[in-house]
């Protein structure tokens, strides 16, 4: 089990690390220590989600629990099939990681989340510890199937007036992933004209591997927007649950600026709702927040952490830099394609190019994200405080963020890797460079005074 079960999911090297026979044993703990009724269980395309999908419900049944199998559908879709069935729920996939791996997404009913506070760290400990012989007396669960597919293209477009969408000119990069099943079926019922790249369910990932936050993934639909003359492109990882954009220009739209155009979108809807948005999004989405109205909440980076914050404060939509958009009335799950349909509609009703839209979102320069290699992430990171001591305004929310007047920085330690994601922000892209390089060499004089 060494190092399958991350801060969310499971999630490792087929057959190395994760094969039928654990995917088995992690159906049964997740019988035994949630003790759910029901279980509604969704794979990706990847060349080996059917084995481990049905290993998994296999689990289950043994253990008396019923399984509903949706078979192939996005991790968005299974989130909307946990909250209309009100029963927990497991997606096989390993969203953007390569085709050698998979995994296991988890949720509750309604979609909320489990995570490693919320019942992950005892389905490992009872995998880890090895469960009794199956009992062949025991009763055993149903196994059922449902397709909710047209279900969810009805949910999504309950979010948006699709009248509005008319005309627009869209391509949609599904790279070979769960986007290819999803985007046709939600924008073959509006009235528009949709060019998809790689439709092809292939877990292979023959094209170029379904990661949209990579820049060299991004080439193929930036050349088929101006190709095509495209008002957006969008861009959707391996199972479909984040979208990123790019304009009519062909360049890249950052998760903090989405984040912000829907957060505008939604306090149309309901003046004055209250909006997440995560730590290392730009100081623009809480800006424009509140220029619109609304009450903007930081989060913690991670699912887990934003569904429980948007529970306990009612808010209406939440957003991540890293493109995972949430919304109150999908169950307060992620969604990338009812994220894309409210981009739209908020392009259509500005009556401009993306490119001139987003111009009143971007207020300041990112360096993006940086990762550096650490032995100690705790030592570096006190280091690093100690060394800009007096000079910002610290907290410790996720990791260390340090917030100057012109500036501010993240360093975040890696969930599951021995690094330190930096994220930096400040007027101008010249500011970004030379404070990038001032933090950077602090975190090297830390790693170098430990080597």
């Amino acid at each position: 089990m060494s190092g399958i079960f991350k801060a969310y999911d499971v999630r490792g090297v087929v057959p190395d690390e994760l094969n039928g026979e654990i995917a088995f044993a992690i159906g049964r703990a997740f019988a035994r220590a949630l003790g759910p009724r029901r279980v509604v269980v969704g794979r990706d395309m990847r060349l080996s989600s059917e084995e481990l999908a049905s290993a998994f419900a296999d689990g289950l049944v043994v253990e008396g629990v019923d399984v509903v199998d949706l078979g192939l559908c996005s991790t968005d879709m299974l989130y909307f099939a946990s909250g209309r069935l009100d029963a927990h729920g497991a997606m096989v996939t390993a969203s953007h990681n390569p085709g050698s791996y998979n995994g296991i997404k988890f949720c509750g009913p309604g979609a909320a989340p489990i995570g490693v506070e919320t019942g992950l760290a005892e389905i490992e400990a009872l995998v880890e510890q090895g469960l009794a012989p199956v009992s062949a007396s025991g009763a055993r669960g149903a196994r059922t199937t449902d397709n909710l597919l047209d279900a969810y293209v009805h949910h999504v477009l309950s979010f948006v007036d699709a009248s509005s969408l008319a005309g627009l000119r869209i391509v949609a990069d599904t790279a070979n992933g769960m986007g290819g099943l999803v985007v046709p079926a939600v924008f073959g019922a509006l009235d528009v004209e949709l060019d998809v790249l790689y439709p092809e369910l292939d877990g292979s990932f023959p094209n170029h591997p379904a990661d949209p936050i990579q820049p060299e993934n991004l080439i193929d639909l930036k050349a088929r927007v101006l190709s095509q003359g495209a008002d957006i492109g969008l861009a959707f990882d391996g199972d479909a649950d984040r979208v990123f954009l790019v304009d009519d220009r062909a360049a890249p739209v950052s998760g903090s600026t989405t984040t912000a155009i829907i957060a505008r979108r939604m306090l149309e809807r309901e003046p004055g709702a209250t909006i997440l948005y995560n730590l290392i999004c730009s100081r623009a989405v809480p800006e424009i927040i509140r220029e619109q109205g609304g009450v903007p909440i930081r989060t913690r980076v991670g699912h887990s952490f934003i569904k429980a914050e948007m529970a306990r404060t009612g808010a209406i939509f939440a957003g991540e830099h890293s493109g995972h958009y949430y919304f109150r009335e999908n169950y307060r799950a992620d969604s990338g394609v009812i994220g894309a349909v409210n981009v739209l509609e908020e392009l259509a009703r500005a009556g401009v190019e993306l490119s001139t839209l987003r111009k009143e979102y971007e207020r300041y320069a990112a360096s993006g994200e940086i990762n550096s290699k650490v032995r100690d992430a705790n030592e570096v990171l006190a280091f690093v405080e100690t060394a800009f001591a007096g000079e910002g305004r610290v907290d410790h929310l996720d990791g260390l963020t340090i917030d100057f007047p012109d500036w501010w920085f993240n360093l975040r330690a890696s969930n599951t890797e021995p690094l330190l994601r930096l994220n930096l922000e400040a007027r101008t892209s010249d500011e970004v460079a030379r404070r990038t390089q001032q933090v950077l060499a602090v975190v090297a004089k830390a790693e170098s005074r430990d080597a």
